[in-house]
């Protein structure tokens, strides 16, 4: 709880308490001087019967009203490691040369806008998080392989790139890009032949 300050109220000057509850009087207020010290706000009033005492509540720096926290995904994420997709093919060559474009280079995710290197930057995203199963990730990519080979399982290509259990927390951003992720500092995009890892800076 804010500490209480307790004044005494004199002579009409020019601030308005209201007394009983029936009529408003503007009252000059003597503040104790040993009961403010170390206050820094005042931030609200408390009223009295006519006791002629008025006490302000006040808070130490603290905002009014709480403000609400970013979502988890806002902010700089970092390329730090790339390796070959499942779905690359294996007869093509991947293209080293955008690999070796993202590495070390930083997504901003922004409430308003993605910033960062093509092409990831997005002026209008829109954001959405939702669980994905394993078949889902990468835009349906392990789905699509299963479709090919029945073979394939989509929970184990999941587990090989770090991903546990049925439910992959997955922001959609509206834009090109959706990143899956590992945990709250680590997340995956997938891009061409290669899937990528970002870690939260």
């Amino acid at each position: 709880m804010a500490p209480v300050i307790c004044v005494a109220v004199s002579q009409p000057l020019g601030r308005t308490f209201l007394i009983d509850g029936s009529r408003s009087e503007k009252y000059r207020i003597v503040m104790n001087p040993d009961a403010g010290r170390g206050v820094q706000d005042v931030k609200g009033t408390c009223r009295m019967k006519p006791t002629h005492i008025a006490c302000l509540f006040a808070s130490l720096g603290m905002a009014g009203s709480a403000v609400a926290a970013d979502p988890f995904f806002v902010g700089n994420w970092a390329f730090t490691t790339a390796v070959l997709a499942p779905w690359a093919d294996p007869h093509r060559k991947p293209d080293d040369a955008e690999r070796a474009r993202l590495m070390g280079k930083t997504v901003a995710l922004k409430t308003g806008e993605i910033s960062g290197p093509r092409p990831f930057s997005c002026a209008k995203p829109h954001y959405k998080v939702t669980d994905y199963g394993p078949d889902m990730l990468f835009q349906g990519a392990f789905d699509e392989m299963y479709s090919a080979d029945k073979t394939v399982d989509p929970k184990a290509l999941a587990a090989s790139l770090g991903f546990m259990g049925a439910h992959i927390k997955t922001l959609e951003t509206g834009c090109e890009i959706d990143l899956h992720f590992v945990d709250d500092t680590t997340a995956e995009i997938g891009l061409n032949d290669y899937v990528y890892t970002l870690k939260k800076r």
